[in-house]
């Protein structure tokens, strides 16, 4: 009699996700065009996996499993915003013979956000997986459940569309400004915030703020008093006010050095004239190599 395996009833137990979590984040912020909504979506997966119900055979691909959960929710992120276009159209697959281009992946990795997001979802996921993330079209196809010359046509597509909307961003280094009564709030945080009086920083907290520490811990009210306990113990970073993706953010050095690029940033919400809610991505780092922002 033929034994079948019994199902994986905890696919995600045989993930490394500390190896996997930065480079899905990666694929979700270049899908819908933000490192913080990107992060979101990674939390989200990482939740509709976990809540997912016993398989009733085993998962062969977990990883791959967790990718298409998160590719589906970034898809149903960008219709929510009422932003997903996206066309199908035949292709000679014969024109890429060679579809592996070191510079199609250097201009990948160095598309802006907002040019990725001019680009038609389908196409859009395929050169991030294929040129930023660097998955063979083998791989890439059977993430997105479509066939090798499927993905080398759309691949063609896609960076041919990529590479014309780069040539004519004129306009992607524009900076987002904030508002004077923002920036004023921003700067007596980060200079409480560095001056460790976190007894007076408190008070500018609003009743009910709630706190991410992404990838580890969300508090809400009181108890988020307790958080800033752990920066009072802790000695060499340094903190500035920045923006990141256009948001009131503080720019964070673990062990400060002279240059002025930060480890990681916690990303603040105003309500009131109040913190209503404070993200600190210090467990979640590899946010910041993709996030836009800049400092004040």
């Amino acid at each position: 009699m033929t034994r079948t395996s019994p199902p994986d009833l905890k696919p995600l137990s045989s993930i490394d996700l500390d190896r996997l979590r930065p480079t899905l984040h990666r694929y979700c912020a270049r899908m819908v065009g933000s490192a913080l909504d990107g992060e979101d979506i990674v939390q989200e997966a990482m939740l509709r996996a976990l809540e997912s119900g016993v398989p009733d055979r085993p998962i062969e691909n977990p990883e791959g499993w967790l990718f298409r959960i998160a590719h589906n929710l970034a898809l149903d992120f960008l219709r929510r915003r009422a932003r997903l276009v996206d066309t199908q159209s035949d292709y000679d697959v014969d024109l890429i013979a060679h579809p592996v281009d070191e510079q199609a992946r250097r201009e990948a990795a160095a598309a802006t956000f907002p040019v990725f997001m001019q680009i038609p979802a389908s196409q859009r996921s395929v050169v991030i997986l294929f040129d930023v993330l660097e998955y063979s079209a083998e791989e890439v196809g059977a993430l997105l459940g479509a066939t090798v010359p499927a993905v080398k046509s759309t691949l063609q597509r896609g960076r041919s569309s990529l590479r014309t909307l780069a040539s004519h961003a004129m306009a992607t280094g524009e900076r987002t400004t904030l508002p004077d009564a923002e920036q004023q709030l921003l700067r007596r945080y980060v200079d409480l915030f560095n001056a460790r009086d976190f007894d007076t920083l408190r008070t500018m907290l609003a009743a009910d703020v709630q706190l991410d520490l992404v990838n580890r811990l969300r508090l809400q009210g009181p108890a988020v008093g307790e958080y800033f306990a752990r920066y009072g113990q802790t000695q060499g970073w340094r903190a500035w006010p920045g923006v990141v993706e256009g948001r009131p953010a503080i720019l964070i050095q673990q062990h400060e050095r002279p240059d002025m690029q930060p480890d990681y940033f916690v990303v603040l919400g105003w309500t009131d004239q109040r913190v209503s809610t404070i993200r600190d991505f210090l467990f979640a780092r590899y946010a910041t190599a993709d996030a836009e922002h800049y400092s004040l």
